[in-house]
């Protein structure tokens, strides 16, 4: 019975141990397929992506394109009213009492008079100052103005973007060091238990270094949680709402050249102003106001125009003699219409003389407008010079930060090597041991800002050469 009780039994731990397996084996599978769904299931976005959305649904690029479909309508409406205007209007009267009969001009009483007239007109200028013209000039250079402040928009919004964009790029190497590092003291905490277990280290070192092992778990944490917030800012610039699945392709910045900046702030800048849109915009806003003291100065002139109309009228009173008897007859309405055709056309010439003095109040002011946009230009290129400059140096200096950086990590990572070899053999103890970790992972995360501020500002200066920035 024992015998056949404990074949019994092994025979059961076996099928167990058979079941188990396979169960582990399919909680395997179903957590590759988890995974694999879920890293398929994230939305991978490309820097591009990123500005092409936000160029897309960017409520401000969106009003601001509203003003240049506005600019565009006044533009349309100041070419139009070179034509000539023509109105057309009728009138239908039905009068009882004493009434005055418009065909014959005299007072019909007693009798209801049913009168029926028709116009035509129509009117053109001929010369005004100039006025229509540089109007058609002016809204065209504020058309032009318009597009240029939308392209000025979608190129900081451009740079905000890449800016973001390298920030989640740089939290998530850092995220990797960290964790790379509390990996390495994780195994250095189960080498040292052993060691106490073996009785050849004291205790005391084993709660040091899990004692380090805690901090660098809180270090993960911070690396995450910047992480996730470097997320969360480019999720709301791009007025995206924020999901679990937002991610960025992360550029291959392994072999990222490193050259000296070759082109002056000043060689940068006899490009940038050619080419950025606020300089032209602010060009555009110049001329729009000296086409504005013209159409000021149009007032000054006289103003020639032409003008003809086409009239007709019926009434029911009206009456015609018989050409045989001379008899009084009826009228009848298309006979009316026809005699009653009355034509004109008129040229009138208005001179202006004295107004108040307000024709000279408007170009005084069209000037002073004129004065401030001259120094608005000025302005423009001053900033745009000055932060030429500050691109330019922030690009020099982090090229040199970023070469010190790397030249410190490797020798940072030479030393830690050797001290890592001499603690393990005890030559050193945990606090030294610690100190040099934690000087290199100083070092390595100096290198990974020196890296992204290096990228980031030759981006910028890429920008003001004319140049899209892309990763």
């Amino acid at each position: 019975m024992k015998s056949k009780s404990g074949i019994i039994v092994s025979f059961d731990v076996d099928f167990l141990k058979s079941v188990m397996s396979k169960m582990r084996i399919i909680f395997c599978l179903c957590c590759i397929v988890c995974v694999t769904f879920r890293v398929s299931a994230q939305e991978m976005w490309t820097l591009e992506q990123c500005i092409r959305y936000a160029c897309d649904n960017n409520i401000q690029l969106k009003q601001r394109q509203l003003g240049v479909n506005q600019a565009e309508n006044d533009l349309l409406q100041s070419r139009l009213n070179l034509l000539p205007s023509l109105n057309a209007s009728g009138s239908f009267s039905s009068s009882k009492g004493k009434v005055l009969d418009q065909n014959t001009f005299t007072i019909v009483d007693g009798q209801t008079v049913n009168s029926l007239s028709g116009s035509v007109s129509s009117s053109i200028t001929l010369f005004k100052g100039l006025q229509q013209k540089n109007t058609i000039d002016r809204n065209l250079y504020s058309l032009m103005a318009g597009i240029q402040n939308i392209e000025k928009l979608k190129n900081d919004l451009s740079i905000n973007i890449a800016l973001y964009y390298l920030q989640i790029i740089h939290a998530q190497e850092q995220l990797a060091v960290a964790e790379n590092q509390l990996k390495l003291t994780t195994l250095q905490v189960e080498r040292t238990a052993a060691l106490v277990d073996a009785g050849s280290v004291p205790e005391g070192d084993l709660f040091e270094i899990q004692s380090q092992a805690a901090k660098e778990e809180l270090q993960v944490v911070t690396a995450h949680n910047t992480l996730e917030l470097a997320r969360l800012n480019l999720a709301q610039l791009l007025d995206l709402e924020m999901r679990t699945n937002f991610q960025v392709v992360a550029p291959d910045f392994s072999n990222i050249g490193i050259s000296e900046v070759s082109n002056s702030a000043d060689d940068v800048f006899a490009t940038a102003e050619t080419i950025l849109p606020q300089v032209k915009a602010a060009e555009y806003n110049l001329k729009n106001m000296e086409k504005q003291l013209s159409i000021a100065r149009g007032y000054r002139s006289p103003a020639l125009s032409l003008s003809g109309g086409y009239s007709t009228r019926y009434s029911s009173t009206s009456k015609m003699h018989d050409p045989v008897t001379f008899a009084e007859i009826n009228y009848p309405l298309w006979d009316q219409l026809k005699d009653g055709v009355n034509s004109y056309v008129s040229v009138s010439l208005s001179i202006p003389i004295f107004n108040g003095w307000q024709v000279q109040t408007n170009v005084k002011n069209a000037r002073l407008n004129l004065q401030n946009y001259q120094y608005e230009l000025q302005l423009v290129k001053n900033t745009l010079y000055k932060e030429i400059q500050q691109a330019h140096a922030d690009a020099v200096a982090a090229l040199k930060q970023y070469v010190s950086a790397s030249r410190a990590v490797t020798s940072m990572e030479e030393a830690f090597r050797y001290t890592e070899q001499r603690y393990e053999v005890g030559l050193m103890n945990f606090v030294d041991y610690s100190a040099a970790k934690t000087r290199l992972t100083a070092a390595q995360s100096d290198l990974l800002q020196a890296k992204f501020e290096y990228i980031f500002k030759t981006k910028v200066l890429d920008f003001y050469n004319g140049r899209p920035i892309t990763l």
